[in-house]
């Protein structure tokens, strides 16, 4: 275990996937960037895309590509219609999974939606030491998985062990 550290902010991006989104309805991205702020992180970008793997992957993979950024969240695409591909998108990216990140999401949306949660495909994984997030696109899942994980993943104060530290290279 690494010695006690103090709060170092990240530089966050959050990309919103939906056909029916704009920036003024964007209620879902807000919610991630408003609460990323008020917890100290930085907002590095925010892009909204449509439900297109290929547009979804290439912002996705500019982001990790760039080196000062440290973790991407993507809200939106991660049920089960047909246009619902940011899981596909995101996932083939990845250098390593993180599996419990998506039961531990489910498991906490359970008290909010119930037997619904099964719909969610929410994942995380670890690409080019960035991590990337995808969460349902609904603000109340948007607030459960920053305060219910991220909140305390994104920073490197939490023990006994965090994601802060493997997307700072420490």
């Amino acid at each position: 275990m690494s010695p006690t550290r103090e709060f170092t902010p990240l530089n966050l991006a959050v990309l919103t996937v939906s056909d029916t989104r704009a920036a003024a309805t964007d209620r879902s991205g807000q919610t991630l960037r408003e609460l990323a702020v008020a917890d100290g992180h930085q907002i590095a970008d925010h892009r909204i895309v449509t439900d297109d793997r290929y547009a979804i992957r290439a912002a996705v993979s500019a982001w990790i590509a760039e080196p000062g950024l440290h973790a991407v969240i993507c809200t939106g695409g991660t049920g089960f219609s047909e246009r619902d591909v940011t899981p596909e998108a995101v996932e083939v990216l990845f250098d390593r999974s993180i599996p419990g990140f998506g039961e531990r999401f489910r498991q906490l949306s359970y008290a909010s939606v119930g037997s619904s949660t099964l719909q969610s495909r929410a994942l995380a994984g670890i690409a080019n030491r960035t991590l990337v997030v995808a969460l349902p696109g609904s603000t109340g899942a948007c607030r459960d998985g920053w305060s219910g994980l991220l909140r305390e993943q994104l920073d490197v104060t939490h023990r006994p062990c965090n994601l802060a530290e493997l997307a700072l290279g420490q």
